[in-house]
């Protein structure tokens, strides 16, 4: 943990100076409240260490996260946790502090016109700009540390350490998870989850990894906090464990899409509309209805891992399973797990890549063109060419079910 300083670091965005200040003035220099910014010289980053973001249970929003009539501004949305207070302040910091690959500005951004709702954003830097994919041939691929990886991230890219107070005294503490910046953003906030790199874990979905990212969005008190996870051969670039997080001010097709039930306990469902059926797991919150549905999803996830199946994984807040609609309650989470084909590697030429955000209604769109021309119709088949055919598909589904209900027994 480390003290607030009186020290204000020398930054150009008017908005974040007035934030950075307010937050000084706000603590004592004798405060133990921690900082999460970077000191104004950057010899001291390395030296300065991590920062703990320790957090509890009573921290995890559980009611009351709505979307007004008007999409908020993503900074603007009173009032905001903890937690995105943390986040967005550090973030906005290093951006100023030229730590990512562009700066991001205000992203145009469009709903196209169509019963489905796809939200489109036009990223051409990060079309350009982003780090090319790594050679990935496996779904099960070991992981390689002469590869780029977590553990060679610049001082400073990462924001902070995410510690979950055991439940109870004598609880083992949970494993750390290292929030850091995604140095070539799909939207501002956009950060990486990564478990403890120095263990050099794959790309492969963990139960701890999976619980942080299910307790990251409960922590934010911003309805369109999303955290998800790229399989590899399912878009991922780096095969070292890490999943993402990202704010959009915007409403999603699958917060509120209806669902039926695949198991008689109705512990698996299945999620039929656009853009693209997946599997549908849900959670009321933390305690044992979450422990259980952490121990499902990835179970399912092993399944998919072992058979070289590639998959992506979305979490947000949302309503219950059942027959919803998209003005339903975000009274919940909602994990959403898609088996696709696999795919390494970039596709050049195309309007967007196909991976967790595409599959849950978020287009980042590559240029300006394919911005201003792409339709409904034109989206859904660039995306429905990334699932599996029906017939796998249904084998999948089969397999699945069997698996939640043998290990449910």
């Amino acid at each position: 943990m480390h003290e607030r300083t009186s020290t204000i670091p020398e930054v150009e965005d008017p908005k974040l100076r007035e934030e950075v200040e307010v937050s000084a003035m706000a603590a004592p220099e004798d405060s133990n409240e921690t900082s999460y910014l970077l000191p104004p010289n950057s010899k001291d980053w390395e030296e300065q260490g991590i920062p703990d973001f320790v957090y509890g249970q009573k921290e995890l929003v559980l009611e009351g996260i709505q979307w007004p009539r008007t999409a908020p501004g993503l900074l603007d949305t009173p009032p905001r946790s903890r937690f995105d207070s943390a986040l967005c302040s550090a973030w906005r910091q290093r951006m100023d502090l030229g730590l990512f690959r562009y700066r991001l500005g205000e992203l145009q951004t469009q709903t196209l016109p169509g019963a489905v709702g796809l939200v489109a954003q036009l990223n051409v830097e990060r079309g350009v700009q982003r780090r090319r994919p790594q050679n990935i041939r496996s779904v099960k691929q070991a992981f390689d540390p002469g590869q780029f990886n977590f553990n060679k991230v610049r001082p400073g890219e990462v924001l902070f350490r995410l510690l979950r107070e055991p439940d109870r005294p004598g609880a083992l503490r949970q494993e750390d998870i290292l929030v850091m910046i995604n140095v070539s953003p799909l939207e501002r906030g956009h950060v990486l989850l990564v478990p403890e790199p120095t263990r050099g874990l794959p790309q492969r979905l963990l139960p701890g990894a999976l619980r942080a990212g299910v307790e990251a969005v409960l922590l934010s008190s911003h309805p369109g906090f999303r955290v998800g996870f790229n399989s590899l051969g399912g878009s991922a670039s780096v095969n070292h464990l890490h999943l993402h997080g990202y704010y959009l001010a915007r409403r999603l097709p699958v917060e509120g899409a209806p669902s039926e039930p695949l198991d008689p306990g109705g512990r698996l469902h299945l999620l039929r509309a656009l853009p693209a059926p997946g599997f549908l797991f849900y959670t009321g919150g933390p305690g044992p209805d979450l422990e259980a549905l952490i121990g499902r999803v990835c179970r399912a996830t092993d399944y998919l891992t072992d058979h070289e199946i590639a998959h992506n994984l979305f979490v947000t807040r949302g309503a219950p399973p059942g027959k919803t609609s998209p003005s339903s309650a975000l009274t919940g989470v909602r994990v959403i797990l898609w088996a696709r084909k696999s795919s390494f590697g970039v596709k050049e030429g195309e309007a967007f890549n196909v991976a967790l955000c595409e599959l849950a209604g978020h287009l980042p769109v590559k240029t300006s063109r394919d911005f201003g021309s792409l339709t409904e119709a034109a989206a859904l088949a660039l995306i429905q060419d990334c699932l599996l055919p029906s017939a796998q598909a249904e084998e999948v589904q089969a397999a699945l079910v069997a698996v939640i209900a043998q290990d449910e027994q």
